[in-house]
């Protein structure tokens, strides 16, 4: 796949989700950003202010999760957190859809809890891109397709694989299932366990538009050594 550094550097969602994490590690992970052109940091909502405001003058989105990790918050508090973290100046959130709701069959209620999120975060940022966790590992291939058109039923802008915390990550089979289900126009964004230049080319390649990774400093550098740069 032909791709240049700052094409590959505008793919990448540079991330920190650690319970641990400091102000000076988010600090840190902005600066980052700045410097090699990453698409968004995407931090805990604690952070989201920390981080819109190192980040006011770069080119460099904000983006929170929502419900993480479990997606089985009460949909009311999911769309209050939703609009907290637009208020501080996220403008993109990843939040997680209600798995369990998912398996009992309950597609009304999976989509009724993402509609309050859309809505929530657009009440308060019009263009607010919308991002929803699938946590792929935990779903059939049918539970897979569902959930995807959930997605795209309840005016979201992405299709997101995984959290990083559930049983497993980002798959490149999955990445083609959900880009199949949700056709050529709608967001893909693969997460989990992604930590090498490999695995983001296999991603891009099966139709992945945005990739989260917390090794995103590690990915550009390693593409450079094979680029020769």
């Amino acid at each position: 796949m032909l791709i240049t550094l700052k094409e590959l550097a505008r793919f990448i969602d540079h991330t920190l989700l650690r319970p641990e994490a400091t102000e000076k590690d988010v600090v840190a992970l902005c600066d980052e950003a700045r410097k090699f052109g990453f698409a968004a940091v995407c931090v805990n909502p604690c952070y989201v202010g920390l981080a819109y405001r190192e980040l006011k003058q770069a080119r460099v989105s904000v983006c929170s999760v929502i419900g993480f990790p479990l997606g089985a918050a009460e949909p009311a508090v999911k769309a209050a957190e939703a609009a907290a973290a637009v208020r501080a100046g996220a403008s993109e959130i990843d939040v997680v859809m209600n798995i369990g709701f998912l398996k009992s069959g309950l597609s009304g209620q999976v989509r009724a809890d993402l509609d309050g999120v859309v809505t929530a975060a657009r009440h308060e940022r019009e263009k607010v891109i919308v991002k929803v966790i699938l946590e792929t590992c935990l779903l059939s291939n049918d539970e897979k397709v569902l959930a995807s058109q959930i997605t795209v039923a309840a005016g979201a802008d992405y299709v997101k694989t995984s959290t990083g915390f559930g049983e497993g990550g980002a798959l490149a089979s999955d990445v083609r299932l959900l880009r199949n289900s949700v056709g050529p126009e709608f967001g893909v964004k693969a997460s989990g366990g992604i930590s090498d230049l490999a695995s983001v080319l296999s991603m891009l390649k099966e139709g992945a538009d945005r990739i989260g990774t917390s090794s995103g400093v590690k990915i550009i550098k390693e593409f450079r050594n094979q680029i020769g740069i």
